[in-house]
């Protein structure tokens, strides 16, 4: 059986209860893992250590959370006050997890499903999503990951264009792939607004609603925006039920044209920061 499961965000108990309330079995069942691994939440690094437990069982793109982990560790960003990685940057284990994380996708096929963190840009269709992706990716994963994730932090350029290049190009890749919640009808984005739709600014629309949106059609998994809640559409599964904010974690059961959704609650409720 096929699963897709929310943002986790270092709640290994709930992650854990979930695995148990789905009876998973590594030799029988696939996890797919739509990004925020870690961070807020007090167990990261055990939440990396059971994920890795699961092996070839378990997949995952990465969310903003990660690649601040990354950005921290390779010392282009100052922890923040609410970070809760210290554990793995601390661990003797250390390397290996953030060589880990660094190898895996910000995009990727998951049965019919396209998976990202946060969404797309309305202009990309999914080849090109994940071919993006895949631009980034090699970044990450070449020699000198810093320059990447030195340069990933800003919300310009606010709007698609093909000949962005460089920094530019990668930093607007980044923000659509792990940031995006809502954009204007010509694909601008909006990256300040965090609430629930109730708040967006005028002209602004959730991604997935802009018209024209070229991936419209492909079944597209998401994580994220925790405030927007589950959304459980034929094509659209956006799956952040706010674990870490005392909520619970969702997982969706989408193989053989099968549609189930299960939650645990979360042991502990954070303030949103």
């Amino acid at each position: 059986m096929d699963y897709l499961v929310g943002d986790v965000q270092g709640c290994c108990g709930a992650f854990e209860r979930l695995l148990t309330e789905l009876g998973f079995s590594p030799s029988r069942d696939r996890l797919m893992l739509v990004g925020d691994l870690v961070n807020r939440g007090p167990q990261s690094l055990a939440t990396l250590e059971r994920i890795g437990a699961l092996g070839a069982a378990a997949r995952c793109v990465l969310g903003n959370h990660d690649l601040n982990l990354l950005a921290v560790a390779h010392g282009a960003r100052r922890p923040g006050r609410r970070d809760t990685i210290a554990d793995i940057l601390a661990s003797d284990r250390r390397d290996q997890w953030l060589d880990w994380l660094r190898h895996q996708p910000l995009a990727l096929r998951f049965g019919d499903w396209l998976v990202v963190h946060a969404g797309v840009a309305p202009q990309w269709d999914a080849a090109q999503v994940l071919a993006l992706a895949a631009e980034v990716e090699a970044q990450l994963r070449g020699p000198d990951p810093g320059t990447l994730l030195r340069t990933m932090y800003g919300d310009e350029p606010a709007r698609w264009e093909a000949a962005l290049e460089g920094p530019a190009r990668w930093r607007f890749v980044v923000n659509a792939l792990t940031r995006i919640r809502l954009c204007s009808a010509d694909g601008r984005l909006d990256l300040q607004t965090k609430e629930g739709l109730e708040r967006a600014p005028p002209g602004m629309l959730p991604w997935f609603e802009v018209p024209g949106r070229r991936t419209q059609g492909v079944p597209i998994a998401f994580g994220h925006w925790s405030m927007l809640g589950l959304v459980n559409r034929p094509d659209l599964l956006a799956i952040d039920t706010g674990c870490v904010w005392g909520g619970a974690l969702t997982a969706v059961r989408v193989d053989g044209g099968r549609r189930e959704v299960v939650q645990v609650r979360c042991e502990q409720a954070q303030v949103p920061g």
